[in-house]
């Protein structure tokens, strides 16, 4: 790679910049240019022994796991900044919902958006989110996903992708690009070479996308050839096989090679994305830790493939300072070759140059004010509630047809904190004159003096969770009872605020809404839709029967 291919697509350096990079690669001693090919991750407060820390191991990048208080985020983020050495990329996952910011506006997901499919308002949206981002100095983003919901029992793309039909997710993913970019905020697209035909969860295994290269070219290499041309600055690679390629280069390929994941796959990036595709922007591996790839290869010795194989940088690291020396002991003795070495860091500053923090323009601005993000947000939100059917025109729900609601609930799932949240909905249903019993999750079902059953579940993408399904002994209680169905006595209404596909396991229930995000936004869209003062405005961006025929009853 040249120095002057940064000023190429998506980079666009004009002299100035260049002659930045150039300059600061030839300042940086080994140490500090490796260290710059690695994001690590800052969870405790920037105290004094965290600035220690990050000024020690001068990472080139930085995710940082935010707090609710935003100013204090802000002034850290600054501190950290300013005693670099060289300026952080500072990254985050910007995909909505319960992945927004948490002293931010909560936006729908992308399952949502891509339900309202309204590209406009994704545009709007985005927006939203870059500027928010940007106010407290986070420069990057993880984000957008252009994964293909295609198989329904997968929790990791579930929610965090536009759908299934590949038409739709480019339109509100190349919407996003377009916002992020224009605002100063780079944009990431995301999981290379494309998720959500195998239903595991890189978290855990390595997935394979099984499509042949027709398949695959017709897909997933229209979607990245559509961000691509849209100007999305970075690429993070998947722990995700795609051995129809590897079969297509080599039939003689064996298993071990076909079915590497493509973080340390040098066919996927170096032939396919940088040859093939032509990407000249920078390529991140997904989270180094996850057994998708740790599986593969011992955790030390993975981040010397992950940049031997084509990535520029690698994401998070348990210990960084073995880490980095590995890789730096690896470019010494030629293991990684001097060449995709100096591609690599010369890619990381000019992702940083074309961001303009070598000139310190992009500083945090102000944020959004507060009402117009969320009158935003809020028109988001009511457009993506979406009524699969209603057999028996039940809705809308009215105090003195349905007064007595049981609530059937497993909760809010949070798998990052191992919990249940309440939902707010019961609540905002009392306000309305019903009486609410919500059920004990795990105990006996129990239909006495009830006048409408109401199941509510809100599981968004679960990282770890491996499979989403309606455990039906846990939510009616017992054994026998699990086999039990109330719409015989009373009227049902079942909504998911996330995973589409409950009907697969309740494919009879014969009232059924998807609602995609279980932020309490949402809830109160749903409301005004279940009280008929709103309509149901979303489209199923994803078949929530999974072609299961039954569930159409």
């Amino acid at each position: 790679m040249r120095l002057e291919d940064l000023s190429r697509p998506p980079f666009n350096l004009d002299r100035e910049a260049l002659e930045w990079v150039r300059r600061t690669r030839e300042s940086l001693d080994d140490q500090v240019a490796t260290a710059q090919l690695f994001n690590l991750n800052s969870r405790d407060p920037v105290d004094a022994a965290e600035l220690a820390r990050l000024a020690t191991l001068s990472p080139g990048g930085l995710t940082r796991f935010f707090g609710e208080d935003g100013a204090a985020e802000r002034h850290a983020l600054a501190q950290i900044q300013q005693q670099a050495e060289v300026p952080l990329l500072v990254s985050a996952d910007l995909e909505g919902s319960r992945m927004s910011l948490p002293f931010g506006t909560a936006v729908p997901n992308p399952l949502a958006l891509a339900a309202a499919d309204d590209a406009d308002l994704t545009t709007e949206v985005a927006r939203l989110m870059a500027q928010e981002a940007l106010s407290i100095g986070v420069n990057w983003a993880f984000a957008p996903v252009i994964d293909i919901n295609a198989a329904a029992r997968s929790a990791i793309v579930a929610t965090r992708g536009f759908g299934s039909d590949p038409e739709r997710i480019a339109r509100h993913a190349t919407a996003q690009i377009a916002a992020f970019e224009a605002e100063g905020l780079a944009a990431t697209v995301k999981h290379w070479p494309g998720e959500g035909y195998d239903d595991r969860d890189q978290h855990l295994v390595t997935t394979v996308n099984p499509l042949s290269m027709t398949e695959w070219q017709a897909s997933f290499g229209k979607l990245y050839r559509a961000a691509i041309k849209a100007g999305v600055r970075a690429v993070m690679t998947g722990h995700i096989a795609l051995p129809a390629y590897l079969r297509e280069k080599d039939p003689a390929t064996d298993d071990e090679t076909a079915l590497l994941p493509a973080t340390i796959s040098h066919a996927l990036n170096i032939d396919l994305l940088r040859g093939d595709l032509g990407f000249n922007g920078l390529i991140v591996s997904d989270a180094s830790e996850m057994a998708g790839l740790t599986s593969v290869v011992e955790m030390v010795q993975a981040k010397v493939e992950i940049i031997k194989a084509g990535c520029d940088m690698v994401l998070f690291s348990s210990d960084p300072e073995a880490e980095i020396r590995a890789v730096r002991e690896a470019v010494a003795s030629g293991e990684i070759p001097r060449e995709r070495f100096e591609a690599a860091l010369m890619r990381v500053l000019g992702l940083k140059a074309s961001l303009g923090l070598h000139t310190g323009a992009a500083q945090p601005r102000l944020a959004p004010e507060a009402d117009t993000a969320q009158a935003i947000a809020n028109r988001a939100f009511a457009k993506a509630p979406t009524l699969v059917k209603d057999r028996n025109a039940t809705l809308p729900l009215d105090p003195t047809r349905h007064r007595r609601i049981l609530v059937l609930t497993p909760g809010i799932i949070e798998p990052m904190q191992n919990a249940r949240l309440p939902f707010d909905l019961p609540q905002m249903l009392r306000k309305e004159g019903f009486e609410v019993t919500v059920a004990p999750y795990g105990t006996p079902l129990d239909l006495t003096g009830k006048d409408l059953v109401l199941y509510l579940f809100g599981e968004e993408t679960l990282l770890t969770r491996g499979r989403i399904f309606l455990d039906w002994r846990a939510l009616h209680g017992h054994f026998k009872l699990s086999m039990a169905r109330p719409w015989h006595q009373l009227p049902t209404v079942m909504i998911s605020f996330g995973y589409p596909y409950y009907l697969y396991d309740a494919p009879r229930v014969p009232t059924y809404i998807n609602a995609y995000a279980t932020h309490p936004a949402m809830q109160a869209a749903v409301l005004e839709a279940l009280m008929g003062r709103a309509p149901f405005a979303g489209s199923n961006p994803v078949d929530p029967f999974d072609g299961a025929p039954d569930a159409h009853l």
